[in-house]
């Protein structure tokens, strides 16, 4: 659709609503899209967690898939607008949040991603790593380890500052170049990359498990290990105490991709392509993976008598050069897959809604790439180890305020109907006070301040004691808290008399 005299503020190629010749995206690229996203080191990571925290195999999966089905219903309300109006994540933010107010939703959704981005860069930069080590380690490790790669000798002692040595730096800017190539071509690349990597990542996963099965002489004694919480465990009586917040967890492993995936439906032939697809791709193959991740982690304490959760030291144990090489090839592919479409495309789109005449889609990824560099992710996962994750996990579990707030604008105050002309004019339905809607605010505010007691003791920023027990329990379902109180309050403060003015029926 053609705009009439849009703010040139506001709007350029990248955020305009996507033509129609540009939405064509099947049911098949939707669902590539996920499988791309699904398949990396965490979500393998999942399950074995679960199991740590005293659950057995069955229920530990059980509860990703659970997780997951929750998290698909606000992906798929969200994903509506982007395919029937063509428009990303901060453009529908307009909407609810403001013409000005929408930078901050999209903000808070693109700091979280920055992070992820770091870290999996530096993961994808690891398997390349390992694959040098395999190459031309000559079997050797620790201190004596040095690399001869075409006649230069590289010792793998830590540079000063850095913290790593010189080949594992080069090895994540070549990761990280990688990434930037694909950005530089554009969204079309994106979607050429998730879709051969699918299937490829589908059949290395697959073989991952026949592997396991092979070498632990069936699923029998892989996945015997009776949960902590059965009749007599150790833990009897709690498994409900763990089950929550896992579940938690589990949402909010996707909620920020619940926010800006319309970023992706935009570009989705149909509604019935963008729902089917994220039905398939989303949850059936994160509770698959998350089983592989189990039953293979289970397997190792069979084959080699301990876990192995994490597969960069699974795969370096694995016998068979071309094996391994394979295999930590797969875990590359898998973390560019993820990164670029789950880590890139929203941070890129929050800062081009900041300037979008001056800042094109690019430009925002190589803003977000840069960030990748500068935040030396292997400090962060070195100082703060798992709790890395656990803070920007339960960041995410932080925005369901965001996703209750678009929600309930888009479904219950506007019934699906958006001014498109508005949304890129800084005169109209969406300009409220000064470009900003104080009633999102306020609603923002109230859902996140319950949570943010319990996340700063989950963070690690504040002692258990420092917290009344009411305000922990709480954060047990942040991203519930946040995204049921939000959506409530905003839609109360709508349907106030003297805003009515803000949510009368578009022209289009």
């Amino acid at each position: 659709m053609k705009l009439n005299n849009p703010d040139p503020t506001l709007i350029n190629d990248d955020i305009a609503p996507t033509p129609e010749e540009g939405r064509v995206w099947s049911v098949f690229n939707m669902a590539a899209l996920w499988v791309g996203m699904v398949v990396c080191v965490p979500t393998y990571l999942l399950s074995g967690g679960l199991i740590a925290a005293g659950m057995n195999w069955w229920q530990a999966v059980l509860t990703v898939c659970l997780g997951n089905l929750i998290v698909l219903i606000p992906m798929i309300l969200n994903g509506h607008a982007g395919t029937k109006y063509g428009i990303p994540f901060p453009v529908f933010s307009r909407a609810s949040f403001g013409i000005l107010g929408a930078n901050i939703a999209a903000v808070m959704r693109g700091l979280v991603a920055c992070g992820w981005f770091g870290i999996n860069t530096w993961i994808g930069g690891q398997a390349i790593y390992q694959l040098l080590l395999v190459v031309f380690g000559n079997g050797m490790s620790g201190d004596d380890l040095s690399l001869v790669i075409m006649g230069y000798t590289f010792a793998t002692t830590a540079l000063p500052i850095l913290g790593i040595n010189l080949v594992q730096f080069i090895c994540f800017l070549l990761f990280w170049a990688l990434q930037v190539i694909i950005i530089w071509r554009g969204i079309e690349s994106i979607k050429l990359l998730e879709t051969w990597a699918a299937p490829f990542l589908i059949l290395m996963g697959l073989a991952l498990l026949a592997w396991a099965y092979v070498k632990a002489d069936g699923f029998g004694a892989m996945l015997s290990t009776p949960s902590q919480f059965a009749a007599g465990g150790q833990k009897e009586g709690q498994f409900w105490a763990v089950f929550f917040p896992s579940l938690t967890a589990m949402v909010g492993f996707w909620a920020t991709l619940s926010l800006n995936i319309p970023d992706f439906t935009r570009y989705a032939k149909s509604q019935r392509d963008q729902i089917l697809g994220q039905a398939i791709g989303l949850p059936t193959f994160m509770t698959l993976f998350a089983f592989i991740g189990v039953a293979v982690t289970s397997a190792t304490v069979v084959i080699y008598g301990e876990p192995i959760s994490d597969p960069t030291v699974l795969l370096g144990k694995m016998g068979g050069g071309m094996a391994i090489l394979i295999s930590l090839f797969a875990l590359t592919i898998a973390t560019l897959s993820t990164n670029i479409a789950a880590n890139v495309v929203s941070p890129a789109n929050a800062i081009i809604n900041l300037a979008p005449h001056k800042i094109s889609f690019r430009t925002g990824g190589m803003i977000t790439a840069g960030i990748g560099v500068a935040m030396f992710p292997w400090k962060l996962l070195a100082s703060a180890g798992s709790y890395i994750f656990t803070w920007l996990v339960g960041y995410s579990a932080l925005l369901g305020s965001i996703g209750g707030i678009v929600i309930v604008d888009y479904f219950l105050i506007r019934k699906t109907k958006l001014d498109l002309e508005s949304l890129y004019q800084r005169e109209g339905i969406y300009w409220y006070r000064s470009g900003y809607n104080p009633i999102a605010l306020v609603a923002l505010v109230i859902g996140i301040s319950p949570n943010v007691p319990g996340f700063l003791v989950q963070a690690g920023l504040l002692g258990k004691e420092a917290v009344p027990m009411f305000f922990q329990s709480v954060y047990t379902y942040a991203w519930f808290v946040g995204f049921f109180l939000s959506g409530a309050v905003y839609f109360i403060g709508m349907n106030l008399g003297k805003n009515k003015v803000a949510i009368q029926n578009p022209k289009k």
